[in-house]
């Protein structure tokens, strides 16, 4: 679900009133404009060619006229300010949540996909995961903003409003999450070719479940029992993959391309472009740049047995 109309949390809720007050404002004047036009069709005077000029009201005092300019340009001026007062109000209602016991995550925006570092209390980070965050419902969160390359806009329009995020400047955002659901999230800014590309998502779930989820996220990636995904994980080892990616509990260790480790328990690839079943995953290997053309990932050609076996391994990162 990707839309501002259906509030999951106490900052949209605020953001939706400010919308249907700017929405209610903005569609009276439209009205009292199109009466006004209507008003001097209907009693605009008929003529035809033969029909003299009437220059009499250029040296006749229009007094009715003035006070209807002036009484509009007065009402227009008062709705103007009082938008401006319910922003100001919103602004600073969005600032006043609660952020006890707050979970922590960085995030980080790359052409085009999106890093996340969940924090423990003392701010070391606990595990990453790419393009989709899971959060607790009923519990705040305070998500540390940074883009690596360009300008991104991090924008979740059930949660929160827009943030940008700035090659060398930090910024944070705080939401709440009250309804348990998943939430899309987008790249609000233009940030270059596969832009419209970059999505992500948010998983509000009862404190339980994350728990249990985040336990599991924890944990590195456990060694498969099968002799053909155990031979999957040397071929990862063994090509330019292990020096993009990290796979915790190997010896992948790359930071330039999404942490690996539990790839098989996430629902899409790509930040959002595809879903994550073994013929898309065979294809982003392959050829990436057919599926999402402008990403730095490199295809790489594999003989089918060796293809097979490396994404029999993929699939048993859960």
């Amino acid at each position: 679900m990707q839309t501002a109309l259906v509030p999951a949390g106490v900052q949209a809720s605020r953001i939706l009133d400010l919308w249907h007050l700017t929405l209610a404002v903005c569609c009276g004047v439209f009205a009292a404009i199109l009466l006004a036009c209507l008003i001097a069709v209907v009693r605009a005077p008929r003529a035809n060619r033969a029909t003299p000029a009437d220059l009499s009201s250029i040296d006749r005092p229009e007094s009715r006229t003035r006070f209807w300019v002036v009484a509009a340009t007065c009402v227009s001026t008062l709705l103007l300010f009082g938008l401006l007062l319910t922003d100001v109000l919103t602004d600073r209602a969005l600032s006043r949540l609660p952020i006890d016991h707050a979970l922590r995550i960085e995030m980080t925006g790359y052409q085009w996909w999106w890093q996340a570092k969940y924090l423990s209390d003392a701010g070391a980070p606990e595990f990453t995961l790419a393009n989709e965050l899971h959060v607790p419902v009923g519990r705040p969160v305070i998500i540390s903003l940074k883009a690596a390359d360009v300008i991104h806009t991090f924008w979740v329009p059930n949660l929160h409003g827009k943030k940008d995020m700035i090659p060398g400047r930090d910024a944070t955002i705080e939401f709440r999450a009250d309804v348990a659901g998943v939430y899309r999230g987008q790249c609000a800014e233009f940030c270059g070719y596969e832009h419209a590309l970059m999505a992500f998502s948010i998983s509000a779930d009862p404190p339980a479940r994350y728990e249990v989820w985040a336990a599991q996220q924890r944990q590195p990636a456990t060694a498969p029992a099968e002799e053909v995904a155990l031979h999957g994980r040397d071929v990862f080892l063994s090509q330019d993959c292990a020096r993009c990616h990290t796979v915790r509990g190997t010896a992948a260790n790359g930071t330039i391309g999404p942490d690996l480790t539990h790839l098989a328990s996430r629902q899409f690839i790509a930040a959002g472009t595809l879903s994550n079943n073994r013929g898309n995953l065979a294809g982003w290997i392959i050829d990436p740049r057919t599926l999402k053309p402008g990403t730095v990932m490199p295809g790489t050609r594999l003989p089918p047995a060796e293809l097979q076996a490396l994404l029999l391994w993929l699939e048993t990162l859960k």
